[in-house]
């Protein structure tokens, strides 16, 4: 676990830093923030690949939201080291985006060196994104900082957004009323249909579709898997799969750009 103290401190204020430089297009005391959630696991029950961060998952909407001016804060449930799905690094999903990322040193700075969430004042922040990758259906779905965080910001008027595995950090969360945020509510996310088609349905330690469904939610879906498609409910937002975090970052931009944002 990632204990708070001087070392902590020393690394925190170098990721500030590279933050900053990431960031330099806006200056990030006056830009408005969105924090952004990754995984800390990397580990399958019996694959010998490792699992992780999707990395266009965040490359794609990062992208999107800071050239439209906010900053993006980059947090884990334990702090620290970020790990890469491999199958996201392979030739199929990287673009000239994601390679250029990948060999920025300030890139890989943030990564290394991400905030715990519990670290971070939810109050500063306008939106929350939670990324994907199959590692977050293990430290996601039962973190009660990340679920603190997320219910913070939504309690405050801002957007909850998600992408594919993502999705699963919202199943545990509740509105202010103590109701389930996403009860009654439109969503998607990685279906189970994908899983299926990944192969990955033997690994999984849920099926996120049928999860979704038992919260109460309505869950929809593209008619062609692997597809981008994204669902706004009010100021959740939703994506389905690995082709739909730009999608999602405009969907988020324009509930936030909007002057009234919708209150459900």
């Amino acid at each position: 676990m990632f204990t708070p103290s001087v070392t902590a401190l020393l690394m925190a204020s170098s990721v500030v830093t590279a933050h900053a430089e990431v960031n330099r297009q806006t200056p990030a005391h006056h830009a408005p923030k969105i924090l952004v959630v990754l995984t800390n696991h990397d580990q399958y029950p019996s694959r010998h690949d490792k699992t992780g961060l999707w990395l266009t998952e965040l490359t794609h909407f990062t992208d999107v939201v800071e050239a439209a001016g906010y900053q993006t804060v980059w947090v884990s449930p334990n702090g620290g080291a970020v790990p890469l799905d491999e199958r996201s690094l392979g030739w199929l999903y990287l673009d000239a985006s994601a390679k250029r990322h990948l060999k920025s040193a300030a890139f890989q700075h943030k990564l290394a060196y991400t905030f715990a969430i519990s670290q971070v004042d939810p109050q500063q922040f306008q939106a929350i994104y939670l990324t994907g990758g199959h590692g977050v259906m293990w430290d996601f779905p039962d973190n009660r900082s990340l679920q603190r965080a997320a219910e913070q910001i939504y309690a405050q008027g801002g957007v909850v957004s998600a992408v594919c595995h993502g999705v699963s950090g919202l199943v545990n969360l509740k509105d202010p009323q103590g109701q389930w945020l996403i009860n009654q509510r439109a969503v998607t996310g990685f279906s189970n249909r994908e899983e299926w088609l990944s192969g990955m349905n033997s690994q999984v330690p849920f099926f996120l579709e049928d999860t979704l469904k038992q919260r109460g939610a309505t869950y929809q879906q593209s008619w062609i898997p692997f597809t981008s498609y994204v669902v706004t409910d009010g100021r959740l937002v939703t994506g389905q799969n690995p082709q739909s975090p730009k999608a999602v970052a405009q969907a988020v931009v324009k509930l936030l750009q909007a002057k009234a944002v919708p209150i459900p």
